[in-house]
C-alpha cells in the first residue's frame, strides 16, 4: 500500500540497530576490562604462568623418563612440540571464568549485572575477550623464551596451521567458555563453591591433554577422554596441529565440538533460570 513502508526494510533496520547497540556496548565492555587487565598485570601473569607450568616441566621429566628415547610414539623432539603448541593453544583456549562469577555472587555485585541492557552471557563475551587480548600481551615474551630454551628439540618441528586447525581452536575455545560459564551457576545454588571449582582441575587437566598428551594414556583412558567435553578444548586442536589426527576424523570431531558446545549453552541456560530462583542478592 502507498506510504506504507516494507515490512522488509523495517526488519533490516531493526536487525542493524540492534547490531550497533550490541556492538557499542562490547566496545565498552571490551575496553573496560583491557584497562582492568592491564592495571593487575601481576596477576595475569601467575594466572599464565599456572597454566604454563606443564608445558615448563613435563618436557623434561617424559624425556628424562623415557632416556632421550620415544614415549608412546614421541621422541623428545615430538614431546617438546607437543607442550609447546599445547600451551600455545591453552593461552587463546581455556577459560577460569567461574571464580569471578562465584565472587561477584558472593559479595552481591551480580545483581548489576542482571540489570544491565546486555544479557550476562554477552557480557561475560566480552570481558572475556578482553582478557585473551591482555594475556595475549602477556604471553607472547614467556613463549618466546620457553621457544629459545627448547630450541635444541625444534630442528625439523612441522606445526600445521590450516583452517581446520584455527577453526578447532576457536570452537575448542567456546567449548572451554561454556563450560566453565555452565559450572559457573553452581554458585548461585550454594553458599561457597570454590571447593566445586576446584575438583573440577582433576579432570581437566588429565583428560584435556594439557597434562600428559592423550596418545599416551591406556586405550580406556583415551576413550574416555573422548566422551568429555576437556578433551575437545586443548587436546584435539593440539593434536589436529600436529598431524596426529587421521583426515577422515577432523570433521566429525569438529562435529563433536559443536555439539559441546550447544549441550553447554543450554545447561548454562537451564542453571542461570533455576538458579536466579534462589539467588537473593545480599551479598557480604
Amino acid at each position: 500500500m502507498k506510504g506504507r513502508p516494507i515490512p522488509g526494510i523495517i526488519f533490516i533496520v531493526a536487525i542493524g540497530s540492534t547490531l550497533h547497540r550490541t556492538l557499542r556496548h562490547w566496545r565498552a565492555f571490551v575496553g573496560i576490562y583491557i584497562q582492568d587487565g592491564l592495571a593487575y598485570k601481576a596477576s595475569g601473569v601467575i594466572w599464565i604462568l599456572t597454566d604454563a607450568v606443564n608445558a615448563f616441566v613435563m618436557p623434561m621429566v617424559l624425556i628424562a623418563a623415557g632416556k632421550g628415547g620415544a614415549i608412546s610414539g614421541f621422541d623428545p623432539n615430538q614431546i617438546v612440540l607437543y607442550y609447546l603448541v599445547s600451551l600455545l593453544v591453552t593461552c587463546f583456549v581455556t577459560c577460569h571464568f567461574m571464580w569471578e562469577f562465584a565472587m561477584e555472587i558472593k559479595e552481591g555485585q551480580f545483581s548489576t549485572f542482571l540489570l544491565r541492557p546486555t544479557s550476562f552471557l554477552q557480557f561475560m563475551g566480552a570481558r572475556n575477550l578482553a582478557w585473551r587480548c591482555v594475556r595475549t600481551m602477556l604471553f607472547l615474551p614467556m613463549f618466546a623464551l620457553m621457544l629459545f630454551a627448547y630450541s635444541a628439540f625444534l630442528d625439523g618441528a612441522v606445526v600445521h596451521i590450516t583452517g581446520p586447525v584455527l577453526l578447532s581452536v576457536l570452537l575448542g575455545h567456546l567449548v572451554s567458555f561454556l563450560t566453565v560459564m555452565a559450572l559457573a551457576t553452581i554458585a548461585l545454588f550454594v553458599q561457597d563453591a570454590t571447593s566445586i571449582f576446584e575438583l573440577y582441575y582433576i579432570p581437566m587437566l588429565f583428560l584435556s591433554g594439557q597434562m600428559f598428551p592423550v596418545a599416551m594414556f591406556p586405550d580406556w583412558a583415551q576413550t574416555l577422554s573422548r566422551w568429555t567435553p576437556f578433551y575437545y578444548t586443548t587436546g584435539f586442536p593440539t593434536e589436529l596441529a600436529l598431524g596426529r589426527i587421521a583426515d577422515s576424523q577432523v570433521w566429525p570431531m569438529l562435529g563433536i565440538q559443536l555439539m559441546w558446545i550447544v549441550l553447554s549453552y543450554f545447561a548454562f541456560r537451564f542453571g542461570m533460570s533455576r538458579g536466579l530462583r534462589h539467588y537473593t542478592g545480599v551479598g557480604m
